[in-house]
């Protein structure tokens, strides 16, 4: 009888045990896909830099080379939405970063590296799992004194967890599952993941390794797995962001009201013509006229030398325009109000591609009428946001799109001079030579929005 309930009691405490580790092992029901083969970098490219990168046992390690620049090992796929995580450790003197939605373009810097980087940062400022806008917009979320657990998270020389969620225009970072990083921004929806190794100058020691492991992604659905966060967002649209704040550059438009705005030809802000809605200033179509709707709107102040960015979106076959050193006081009459214009077209649909006293110079990002925009200039697709930036210091004139400059010129040269003469604008004397003027966005019957319109003045 002892021996029988002896025997009992081993069976019983085995089924717990074997219970309880089942319990403990179950499996992750998430469709993770691992990034990592094991011993072989299939599937990933070098880009950038010199510095190197080795696997073994499923583990990658980049090692710094002196005197080459940032040097990335980046996934051959792209990916839109998706849930990432990974472990990671690195040398306490590195700087590093993991690149998601990031691209290389050869029209863009010469094929440089870009995009949204989750930030590695084992120095004393500890922003790890902040978000860095690699090559473009620097810094768009750090980590402040106000979320201390997440820089007191970071484990020194011992292996740290990221996991980081892209879904929409959302972007969330946890490290070491405390949250960091909850940004919301709509600037680029598809790229490759990266692994950086910083470059490294002067007393910098070189061969210092960051190496990282369990590189593991959700592209299946990843809304259904997305974790909520405690933190309240960083908003970017129509926001200035941290490094454009520092650097001078102010809000043009609020994303909300007129303020700051009103009609070329009037007093106050138009009552018909132009709406506001999501945070977007739009233009509703009325059959393609010229300024015969609610007209065109210009700014309340007058800018010199400055730099101007205008995010925008077509309709098909849509026209319209961002005019600079503009006069109002200037064509009182029908028609737009007159000044240098950035053209904003769909060169495909819109016959006034074809038009114009220059070959050329109506289409897209042009310098209407004047001068034609490169025309292997990165354009996307109609319906999707483009971003127009004018820089006008001294006369010297460029436009940019999508971050790519596509024309320059000098206002009052010579080949200005004789450009203007043989333009629609000749019959307007000193045509494009003032000193300051208001920034337009034009009325030309068709729908098209603009947002994160911003302004940085050159003048001393």
């Amino acid at each position: 009888m002892k021996k029988i309930t002896s025997i009992s009691i081993l069976l019983i405490l085995f089924t717990t045990v074997c219970v309880g580790g089942c319990s403990q092992t179950k499996k992750d029901p998430a469709p993770w896909v691992s990034l990592i083969d094991g011993n072989t970098l299939n599937g990933w490219t070098k880009k950038g830099g010199n510095a190197t990168y080795s696997v073994a046992n499923g583990v990658i390690t980049g090692t710094t080379v002196k005197d080459t620049p940032n040097t990335f090992l980046t996934t051959n796929e792209n990916y839109g939405d998706f849930i990432l995580e990974l472990d990671f450790k690195v040398d306490p003197s590195m700087n590093s970063g993991i690149q998601i939605r990031s691209n290389s373009f050869p029209y863009y810097r010469d094929g440089v590296v870009h995009g949204y980087q989750v930030e590695i940062d084992p120095s004393e400022r500890a922003w790890s799992a902040g978000i860095f806008d690699e090559q473009r917009r620097k810094w768009l979320h750090t980590i402040t004194d106000e979320n201390t657990a997440a820089k007191k998270a970071f484990k020194q020389n011992e292996w740290n967890h990221y996991r980081i969620e892209a879904i929409g225009d959302t972007i969330k970072t946890w490290i070491n599952e405390v949250p960091a990083a909850y940004l919301i921004d709509g600037k680029t929806a598809s790229g490759f993941i990266g692994l950086q190794v910083h470059s490294i100058h002067g007393e910098q020691k070189e061969g210092t390794t960051i190496s990282w492991k369990n590189i593991r992604i959700i592209t299946d659905n990843p809304s259904k797995y997305s974790k909520k966060t405690s933190l309240k967002p960083i908003i970017t649209k129509n926001q200035l962001t941290i490094d454009e704040e520092k650097s001078g550059w102010k809000l043009l438009w609020d994303g909300k009201t007129t303020n700051g705005w009103r009609g070329a030809k009037l007093e106050s802000f138009p009552e018909k013509g132009w709406k506001i809605e999501n945070g977007e200033l739009i233009v509703l179509p009325s059959g393609g006229a010229e300024s015969a709707a609610g007209g065109d709107i210009v700014t309340t102040e007058q800018y010199g030398d400055f730099e101007l960015t205008v995010d925008f979106k077509l309709t098909p076959g849509a026209n319209s325009g961002i005019k600079y050193y503009v006069d109002t006081n200037i064509n009182k009459g029908e028609g737009s109000s007159i000044g240098l214009e950035y053209q904003i077209l769909d060169d495909a649909l819109h016959p006034d591609a074809k038009l114009g006293n220059h070959e050329g110079s109506r289409t897209v990002a042009s310098l209407y009428d004047l001068i034609k925009a490169d025309p292997n200039k990165p354009i996307n697709p109609i319906g999707e946001w483009n971003t127009a930036y004018i820089i006008s210091k001294n006369n010297h004139v460029e436009h940019w799109l999508n971050d790519v400059k596509v024309l320059e010129y000098e206002r009052g040269s010579d080949a200005f001079l004789k450009l203007v003469s043989e333009s629609k604008y000749a019959q307007w004397p000193n045509f494009g030579l003032l000193e300051k003027g208001e920034i337009l966005l034009q009325d030309h019957g068709d729908k098209v929005s603009f947002k994160n319109i911003k302004i940085k003045s050159l003048e001393k």
